[in-house]
This record gives C-alpha cells, sequence and structure tokens, in this order.
C-alpha cells in the first residue's frame, strides 16, 4: 500500500468514493480523449446511480472532465465552468451489468468531432479502475503512465514495441495484451515505471501494422 491508499486523497468532498474517484474517472476519459470535450453524455450505474446528485458525483465528473484535480476548489462550480468552456453535458441513470457499484460510463466527443467511450469505477479511497476503453476491456488504475498500443494481430509486435521502450531505458512495470481471434487486432496495455517524452510514443506510432499508440499520463 502506498500512502494515498493509506490516507486517502487530497480532495474536495463529501465522499472519496463518489466524489474524488468520479472527479479522476473523467479526468482519466479526458486523458484518454486528448483534445478539448464539447459535449459529454455520462451515464452512471448502482451506488452512483442512486446518490449522485447528493454526493456531488456529478459535479466531480465534470470537473474531471474539465481537467480539474480533485482538490480544485472550482470543483463545485463545474457545471458554471462548462457552460462557459462550451461543455454540453447530460446525464442517464442504468444499470451496467457485472460492474462494480459506483461505476460510471462517458461518451465523450472532442472539438475535432472525435469521440472516445470510457467505463470506470471508483473502488474506494479516492481509487478508480478503468475497465473498458472504446468496447475493449482493460484494467488501468491510472496510477501509472500507461501505453495502449492496437496493432495488427501478427508475430513479432510484442517484441518490437517494448523493443522500443528498451532503447530507451523505459522499464515496464505491468504488461497486458487483449486481443481478438487469430487474424484480427490485438492491444497491448502497458504500464511504465516512469514517465516518458511524447516522441517515444510518436515512434511506436510509425511503425507498421501499429493501427495507434495513446499515452496516458498517470493522474
Amino acid at each position: 500500500m502506498d500512502v494515498f491508499d493509506i490516507i486517502g486523497p487530497i480532495m474536495i468532498g463529501p465522499s472519496s468514493s463518489h466524489t474524488a474517484g468520479a472527479a479522476r474517472i473523467g479526468r482519466y476519459a479526458l486523458n484518454i480523449l486528448g483534445e478539448t470535450p464539447v459535449k459529454a453524455e455520462i451515464y452512471f450505474s448502482g451506488s452512483f446511480a442512486k446518490t449522485y446528485k447528493g454526493h456531488g458525483t456529478d459535479k466531480a465528473i465534470i470537473a474531471g472532465i474539465l481537467g480539474m484535480d480533485t482538490d480544485d476548489p472550482g470543483l463545485k462550480y463545474s457545471f458554471e465552468t462548462a457552460e462557459e468552456r462550451g461543455l454540453e453535458f447530460n446525464f442517464h441513470v442504468c444499470e451496467i451489468e457485472n460492474s462494480h457499484p459506483n461505476t460510471a460510463y462517458i461518451e465523450l466527443t472532442g472539438d475535432t468531432g472525435k469521440k472516445v467511450k470510457v467505463q470506470g469505477a471508483s473502488i474506494g479511497g479516492g481509487n478508480i479502475i478503468i475497465t473498458n476503453i472504446n468496447g475493449t476491456p482493460v484494467e488501468i488504475t491510472g496510477k501509472f503512465t500507461t501505453l495502449i498500443v492496437l496493432h495488427k494481430n501478427i508475430p513479432g509486435m510484442i517484441s518490437d514495441v517494448t523493443s522500443i521502450l528498451a532503447e530507451h531505458d523505459i522499464n515496464i512495470g505491468r504488461f497486458d495484451l487483449r486481443r481478438s481471434p487469430k487474424g484480427g487486432n490485438g492491444v497491448m496495455i502497458i504500464e511504465l515505471d516512469s514517465d516518458i517524452p511524447d516522441g517515444i510514443n510518436e515512434e511506436i506510432k510509425k511503425m507498421d501494422k501499429v493501427i495507434s499508440s495513446t499515452l496516458l499520463r498517470a493522474i
């Protein structure tokens, strides 16, 4: 356990699970989008669906989508800030099967028309886990710089990508490979022990058979 797990996050209340965790889910969705958001459709499931207004989950998740951290005093004014910045948002109540009680599903649209779909859960003490990105099941805590590499499912891809990281003395903390049936695409989820320059991700993007590579900073 680290200090964050023991004492909880520095945050604007009232709840680490329903407020701080929600803000971090929203902020991570923003990182995945990678551009200015103009529209957000937010679906709350389980406990989030029942108490999101009373616990400020709605304001917190909008604050995160706007890039605010958990201790930002502006969190409680996030609706007003969203209006000023031209962010349209709507909330929906739903039930997501086989999900954590504190789950949010976010559909974000950016100012270039780019769209992303992110599902995450607040698992206590302000900690989160991202469980799905654009239809692909994942397990990302947001505590580490992470690469998500979508690629053709062919031999040698893992060694090609990890060799680039090794050349730059970047150590891998955790590696996960998700793939479709033979002949389809694969997704590498690589948590790193340190931050990396944007240039390394650009190098991976240019590799033959790599469809996309997304660099997500720790939050």
